[in-house]
Parts: C-alpha cells; sequence; structure tokens
C-alpha cells in the first residue's frame, strides 16, 4: 500500500467511502484497464478484447481514486438463471482494503433472484469467496482455448473415460 496516504488499513478502510463508483462503461480508459490487469495480476488483456467483454456484460464495477482506476469486476447475466461473476481485480496498492469484497457483494446484489451465480476463483483465493457465501461446485466443467495450460497450470483435470 505504498501510495495510500494512509497511516493504517483502519484509516484507509475510511477512506474507501471516498471512493468513486460507475456502473456504466461510459468514462473506462480501456488502455488503464489493460494495465490493471497486468497489475492486478489478472493477465495479459488487449484493451480492445476488454471493451468487448465489459460491454457485453450486463453488470460491472469500476471503482475509482481520484481519477485513477483501483478496481473492477463484472457480472455476465441472462436475467433470471445464471449470473457469472468474472474479472474481479483490485489496484495492488489497494489491496486489502475490502475493495474486492464490496464489488463481489455489489455483483451478488446486481444478480439477487438469479437461480445460481457462480464465478470462476483464481487458485487460493476460494477461502476469499466462501466467505462471501459461495460454495465450491463438484460437477463444473470447462473448455478452455490454451488446454494444456490451464492442465499445467492444475487449473483444470483431464477425466479419461
Amino acid at each position: 500500500m505504498q501510495n495510500l496516504e494512509c497511516s493504517s488499513i483502519d484509516e484507509a478502510q475510511k477512506d474507501k467511502k471516498r471512493f468513486q463508483w460507475h456502473y456504466n462503461t461510459n468514462s473506462v480508459d480501456w488502455d488503464e484497464l489493460s494495465n490493471l490487469y497486468k497489475i492486478a495480476p489478472l493477465g495479459d488483456k488487449k484493451p480492445e478484447d476488454l471493451k468487448i467483454v465489459f460491454e457485453n456484460s450486463r453488470y460491472k464495477c469500476f471503482v475509482y481514486n481520484k481519477d485513477k482506476l483501483i478496481g473492477v469486476g463484472r457480472a455476465l447475466a441472462d436475467g433470471v438463471d445464471v449470473s457469472y461473476i468474472a474479472d474481479v481485480a483490485i489496484h495492488p496498492d489497494f489491496q486489502r482494503l475490502g475493495l474486492g469484497k464490496d464489488i463481489v457483494n455489489k455483483l451478488v446484489e446486481f444478480s439477487k433472484g438469479y437461480n445460481k451465480i457462480i464465478l470462476f476463483a483464481s487458485m487460493g483465493k476460494e477461502p476469499f469467496y466462501a466467505k462471501l457465501g459461495f460454495d465450491k461446485m463438484n460437477t463444473a466443467m470447462a473448455i478452455f482455448k490454451n488446454r494444456q495450460r490451464v492442465l499445467d497450470m492444475g487449473l483444470v483435470s483431464e477425466l479419461k473415460y
């Protein structure tokens, strides 16, 4: 938290109320969002791809500290059955303030009434999401563009029948 001008986490928590929340893509700088993904770290994603995925998501949250984008999250949703929370990322200087929790809770609130709310957790983050009410799924299956990479990372395992 080197760039925060707060002497403690408690002060930073109070300061969190000063952050600005946006729920549309009107003022998003896609290059800035791409950079946030790199440093969060959530991967190397092209600005033009991020524009497509966020504009095609029903719900989105962008959190700013002054004019600096410090947190994001989105949910793909069909309006009734499924809402899929994805791409929650927090700037490293603002992690551990509860912003990730606040973004997930806001996306869950937007998704209230859906039959199921699903998210894909990064490895090691499962306890964080469990504290927010999520249960581990035992039957989820996936097809990845770079299958070998996610097999090597341990994100999926091969089922042979």
